[in-house]
């Protein structure tokens, strides 16, 4: 299992990014996907996250109504669409698989992408 994540990188305040994160050795369709971000000094949180079948979660308030997650089978890919980022947004940013459903545990995903750094500049 390979998982690739892209599109991070130095923004402003209120501004805007897309990550990508693409799979890869594994059936896709049968894997949820996570979004999950690690600020310095600070345990791993859960962003989002998109099961087997298309359903997204969101596990915190802040970021629900600013981030968009969606798959696209076509290309085994996972977008993450974040829009008015915050400083408090500055994180490494990370995608992982689980079989079929979505857990806010982060112990439960045993294949991570590399991670990608998002840093929001005030």
């Amino acid at each position: 299992v390979q998982l690739v994540e892209s599109g991070g990188g130095l923004v402003q305040a209120g501004e805007s990014l897309r990550l990508s994160c693409a799979a890869s050795g594994l059936s896709f369709g049968a894997y949820a996907i996570g979004w999950f971000r690690q600020a310095p000094g600070k345990e791993r949180e859960g962003v989002s996250c998109v099961t087997s079948s298309g359903k997204t979660t969101y596990w915190a308030d802040s970021m629900k109504d600013r981030f968009t997650a969606v798959r696209d089978s076509a290309s085994n890919t996972v977008f993450l669409q974040m829009n008015k980022l915050k400083p408090e947004d500055t994180a490494v940013y990370f995608c992982a698989a689980v079989p079929r459903w979505c857990y806010s545990d982060y112990g439960t995903y045993n294949d991570w992408g590399q991670g990608t750094q998002v840093t929001v500049s005030s």
